[in-house]
């Protein structure tokens, strides 16, 4: 089992930042890949941006060039930093943690984030 906490959702101007926080625990020796996907209201769930615990890093399009994922691997932690945000970018965001070697992955239980207009 995985535990995924995160944090730094808010309400934010368009325009300005938020960061998000992802801390895995639990069983994460084989824990691969992070993610944070978000999901609108009357939206599917979309890939925001990923990145694995070597380094390689895969984006949605609408927020490239806006939003940047790094991980600490000694922290197990996960981060969004999301730049210039735009209404659109409204939605909860969720965390993912995949272990590709046992076919599983777990997901948090989402941070909302809001930008006003």
């Amino acid at each position: 089992q995985v535990q995924l906490v995160e944090s730094g959702g808010g309400l934010v101007q368009a325009g300005g930042s938020l960061r998000l926080s992802c801390t895995a625990s639990g069983s994460i020796f084989v824990v691969n890949t992070m993610g944070w996907y978000r999901q609108a209201p009357g939206k599917q769930r979309e890939l925001v941006a990923s990145i694995t615990t070597g380094g390689s890093t895969n984006y949605g399009d609408s927020v490239k060039g806006r939003f940047t994922i790094s991980m600490n691997n000694a922290k197990n932690t996960a981060y969004l930093q999301m730049n210039s945000l735009q209404p659109e970018d409204t939605a909860v965001y969720y965390c993912r943690a995949q272990r590709p070697f046992l076919d599983d992955d777990y997901w948090g239980r989402g941070t909302q984030v809001t930008v006003s207009a």
